[in-house]
């Protein structure tokens, strides 16, 4: 009977809170799983837009994505944040997470079915609800535990599941006919993105660590960037079967924008230097605008494949403009949950100005060269402008104590003594 106690132990630990404070924190293997599991959904919902934008159709397109992506990114984001004030690596903890992740894949399955004629979010909400069902277990769970956050915990239960209920009530007016049923979407949206603002205001924040979740941001808007490096891996591959100059600048171009994207985001600046709840709400939603648009720049560098192979009837300027919108639309958002706070000075205005000159690249015959070179160019003009965050006083070396020679007047006098 003794033996069966460590068993027990490890299938079903207290979800104890984790020290917020934790040296060393980092993504665990389990949290790289699910970042892989919700890049599946993240490329569905790029191909829909691709195909969308291909078609002519992009305001119906990007629309149903912005749809599309809040559902995968949202799932992605409670956990994220869960995860890192609670992971306690047991095994009930690793299956309910396994069971969010078979979630995310039905989700991923269903979204294709978005981008029809008449959308339907059935398939989607059944992975959906599925995904938070087992979050509301994990909260639960936590709240158990966590006697400090205990309110917190317990509201976040509820407020999931209440939220449950009006998704599973709105697979009653599928598929998406009418605007009024959009309008249900959006405040099906208002009431899960109100959930985490009402819960953690109930007790002092739940400990999630700040490195810890700026590391899991920064992991999954690298995911993101590669729907750009596929795009343009796609060129390179339709040179294989016809050559066009036009597929190289394609690709060269994909290529220097993603590594211009990933220089803007990953600069000296700590991303979140305090645990403010209104700060972390703003930046933790804020980043729905950062990873839905990078995502959205490969899909409009796969369309433009598209136009330049001829698979595709739309302009030339109109699938530049479907890579220079997201690109203006990434630097914008970054400034608006980074560079604002931080930035002092001419800085702050480096990522709304080559924004604006994203946007105007196209129209006076620049082209995607245009765009390409403005995104460098920010890239480097951002980077030399940066102004890396002070030292904590907990995270800086002691520095060494500092001994004072005496005076060679002192030195005389104790000889003289002697």
């Amino acid at each position: 009977m003794a033996a069966l106690i460590p068993a027990l132990r490890n299938l079903m630990s207290p979800l104890r809170p984790r020290d917020p404070e934790e040296h060393h924190r980092a993504a665990t293997p389990l949290e790289l799983l699910f970042d892989l599991v919700s890049v599946i959904a993240i490329a569905s919902a790029a191909v829909g837009l691709h195909h969308g934008l291909s078609e002519g159709h992009a305001l119906e397109a990007t629309i149903t994505f912005g749809m599309a992506f809040f559902a995968v990114w949202w799932a992605w984001m409670n956990f994220t944040w869960f995860a890192s004030a609670y992971d306690n690596d047991d095994t009930t903890y690793r299956l309910l997470t396994m069971v969010i992740m078979a979630g995310s894949l039905v989700m991923a399955a269903g979204l294709p079915s978005l981008f029809s004629a008449t959308p339907d979010f059935t398939t989607v909400i059944i992975g959906y609800v599925v995904m938070r069902i087992a979050m509301v277990v994990l909260w639960l769970r936590a709240g158990c535990a966590d006697t400090a956050h205990r309110k917190s915990a317990v509201a976040y239960a509820i407020g999931i599941a209440v939220v449950q209920i009006y998704w599973l009530a709105f697979m009653l007016v599928q598929p998406l006919s009418s605007a009024s049923s959009y309008g249900l979407w959006a405040v099906g949206v208002m009431l899960e993105i109100s959930v985490p603002a009402i819960a953690e205001s109930l007790t002092s924040t739940t400990p999630w660590h700040r490195h810890h979740i700026m590391e899991r941001y920064g992991l999954l808007n690298i995911i993101v960037l590669g729907e750009t490096l596929l795009a343009g891996t796609l060129a390179l591959r339709q040179t294989v079967e016809h050559f066009d100059i036009m597929l190289i600048h394609t690709a060269l171009s994909a290529l220097v924008i993603v590594f211009a994207l990933w220089w803007v985001y990953f600069l000296p600046e700590e991303h979140l230097p305090t645990r403010s709840l209104r700060r972390a709400l703003v930046w933790g939603y804020g980043h729905f605008f950062i990873f839905a648009s990078g995502a959205a720049v490969g899909a409009g560098f796969a369309a433009l494949v598209d136009i330049i192979t001829d698979h595709s009837k739309v302009s030339l300027i109109a699938g530049d403009y479907g890579v220079a919108i997201p690109v203006a639309a990434y630097f914008l958002s970054l400034w608006a949950v980074r560079d604002r706070y931080t930035c002092r000075g001419a800085c702050v205005a480096v990522l709304p100005a080559f924004a604006l000159l994203v946007l105007v690249a196209p129209a006076i015959g620049l082209g995607l060269e245009g765009v390409a070179g403005a995104a460098a160019l920010c890239a480097v003009v951002r980077s030399r402008l940066a102004q890396p965050a002070p030292v904590s006083h907990d995270s800086a070396t002691a520095k060494p104590a500092i001994v004072k020679k005496p005076s060679k007047a002192k030195i005389r006098g104790t000889a003289k003594r002697r």
